[in-house]
């Protein structure tokens, strides 16, 4: 029973979390899914991070699955990158798809050594 709890209770904060940065981000960015790009790159290397950390599964559940888990979102990446493409803004979905994949996997990199 413990587990799920962890996870319920990582979520809350992480969904808490995913939308303040989002509606902050908006404000500064309307054109571009900016909130996104930050929680994706910034949950990447977190992840990592905790990944390289040696974390208790305890802390992994409640951070890495539950909060973590809430706070990215892959869904939302595809929806704004197919919205940009049906509006034929075909350098700035690419742009978003390398940021978001190119950066996140560096980061994920360097958060899992400075984890270590």
């Amino acid at each position: 029973m413990t587990t799920p709890l962890l996870v319920a209770l990582g979520g809350f904060f992480g969904a808490v979390a995913r939308y303040a940065v989002s509606r902050w981000a908006a404000r500064r960015s309307p054109r571009f899914p900016l909130g996104t790009l930050i929680v994706n790159l910034l949950g990447s290397f977190l992840l990592g991070w905790l990944a390289g950390s040696g974390a208790a599964d305890a802390t992994k559940l409640l951070v890495g699955t539950g909060f973590m888990g809430a706070f990215t979102t892959f869904s939302t990446l595809k929806w704004e990158s197919v919205q940009m493409m049906q509006q034929r803004q075909w350098t700035k979905a690419i742009a978003y798809l390398a940021a978001t994949y190119l950066l996140g996997g560096c980061l994920a990199w360097i958060g899992y050594h400075v984890g270590r």
